[in-house]
């Protein structure tokens, strides 16, 4: 894909107002980036993304050393926004939280780039999800369902497909419910695999993480992509509350 293609990918993207009356403080960093190389199904993560994986887990650690999970600043924020459309924090967990919980065990290991964006997340302290941009139908859209909405997964082993609660917040496409509950859990549609070689990648921001914060944890997800193809390109956007100055 050119740039023009992921420009015009991502300035079609919109956080409905029905979400940022929610949560006035929401901020999403919305990143598409190309020409990433497949890597082979099944080969173990290469060295660089292990040393990466592994500060993640003793930053993650450190970070729980103070305290409980659920007391850290922005994995409270996000249990407030859960609470704001009805979701229970405590059995839905946003992505953040759920992978400091995994931390202290060794977070997974699924491929290279959920490798990485899943390392970018612990070290930042904010929920950050991927997608293989090429699966995508139109550009993507924050919203509070229906419950007509569509939302393909797996269940007992096989596909599966289930529906948003009315009012639940949700990323979209034209074709579906591309991840529930803001930051929950992914579709399989759209998830990144090893022969993804365009992604888009959602950096979610509540107060008290700062725009600087936010595009700093972009910055290093960029950083870490850029060895993984020989001509890797990366366009960004930020939606949601305007940036403060």
């Amino acid at each position: 894909m050119t740039t023009t293609d992921l420009h015009a990918f991502l300035e079609g993207a919109v956080v409905e107002e029905a979400v940022a009356a929610l949560r006035p403080d929401y901020r999403a960093l919305l990143l598409a980036v190309d020409g990433l190389q497949p890597e082979d199904a099944g080969a173990p993560t290469d060295p660089a993304t292990e040393a990466f994986l592994v500060d993640a887990e003793g930053s993650a650690r450190a970070a729980l050393a103070a305290g409980p999970v659920e007391e850290l600043p922005h994995v409270a924020a996000w249990r407030e926004a859960y609470r704001a459309f009805g979701a229970k924090p405590q059995r839905t967990r946003n992505s953040l939280e759920a992978l400091l919980r995994r931390a202290g065990a060794g977070l997974p290991r699924v491929n290279r780039l959920t490798d990485v964006y899943n390392a970018v997340s612990v070290l930042h302290q904010l929920p950050l999800g991927g997608e293989d941009l090429q699966r995508y139908v139109g550009s993507p859209q924050l919203r509070r369902a229906t419950g007509a909405e569509t939302f393909d997964t797996a269940a007992d082993g096989g596909p599966a497909v289930e529906h948003p609660e009315p009012g639940e917040v949700v990323w979209c496409d034209d074709a579906g419910v591309t991840c529930r509950r803001w930051n929950w859990r992914q579709g399989v549609r759209t998830r990144l695999t090893p022969s993804t070689t365009t992604a888009f990648f959602v950096l979610d921001a509540l107060d008290p993480l700062t725009d600087a914060q936010l595009h700093a944890a972009a910055d290093d997800l960029v950083e870490h992509l850029a060895p993984l193809g020989p001509d890797v390109s990366a366009v960004r956007r930020q939606v949601g509350r305007p940036p403060m100055n």
